[in-house]
């Protein structure tokens, strides 16, 4: 999760390594919810992922799971409306479609780049073993997948803006009622020890595209104020950065609704 940069140092910055160099990870789904649309923002881990790899990573669904924490605010998977899908590794696409292939939310439209899904058909050697065709094919085949082109409003008050060193066209999700921004910066930044531009993931296909993209981006986060959401940090939700001579800091942490 942290690349070249040495153990000793993000073990200081997020949380140190089980014996078989793990570390607690969490995938969040974002909900919106208004009076037209319930959104979500990725649905996260396979249920029906291959054993095998699920005892790699040690995914669990003992604790959290989609349809409970959706049933926890008084919806099931049919009210979901809309899906927006950062890009389609197996960690963020992996509970849109059921075992069957069928889609989860049978009443949703899925939103992705054009450019991520022509990626993900023909993906690098580096990042292939990211994408499960089966967790997203289904989808296109059945025709519920809007392919977008680009920086724009994907649905009323939700920006959807492309970045490239993590995947082609992964699209970081920007909500905002003019006043309060909310960034879902998905694996741009990670965990909140990634806020630090150096510290970038080995999966990224372009280490040092992260880097200038979060370079770019740093200082509006600052300056305006976003509330940054940290899809897998098991240990920190959201946050308010500020930026110091040492780089960019957590200045106000938010606990989401689970």
């Amino acid at each position: 999760m942290f690349g070249v940069v040495p153990k000793a140092l993000w073990e200081r910055a997020y949380n140190p390594a089980d014996g078989r160099n793990r570390i607690p990870m969490a995938a969040k789904v974002l909900l919106l919810v208004s009076d037209q649309r319930t959104v979500l923002v990725d649905t996260g881990n396979c249920p029906w992922m291959n054993e095998k790899l699920r005892n790699i990573y040690d995914i669990r669904f003992d604790e959290f799971s989609l349809e409970d924490s959706l049933r926890q605010h008084g919806l099931t998977a049919s009210n979901v409306t809309d899906v927006v899908l950062t890009h389609l590794h197996f960690d963020h696409v992996g509970g849109a479609a059921l075992e069957n292939g069928d889609p989860r939310f049978p009443n949703a439209r899925y939103y992705v780049q054009g450019s991520q899904l022509e990626w993900a058909r023909k993906p690098t050697e580096k990042d292939r073993a990211s994408f499960m065709r089966e967790m997203y094919e289904p989808l296109v085949n059945a025709g519920i997948v809007e392919l977008l082109d680009g920086d724009g409003e994907v649905l009323p008050g939700i920006h959807v803006s492309p970045v490239h060193g993590h995947t082609k066209s992964m699209q970081t999700v920007r909500v905002s009622d003019g006043q309060t921004t909310l960034f879902y910066p998905a694996d741009l930044m990670p965990t909140s020890a990634h806020i630090s531009i150096p510290y970038g993931m080995a999966y990224d296909n372009y280490p040092l595209t992260t880097i200038e993209e979060k370079r770019g981006l740093l200082p509006t986060i600052v300056d305006e104020q976003w509330i940054v959401v940290f899809e897998h940090d098991a240990l920190r939700d959201a946050a308010r950065l500020s930026m110091t001579d040492k780089g960019p800091v957590v200045s106000e942490e938010f606990r989401l609704c689970r």
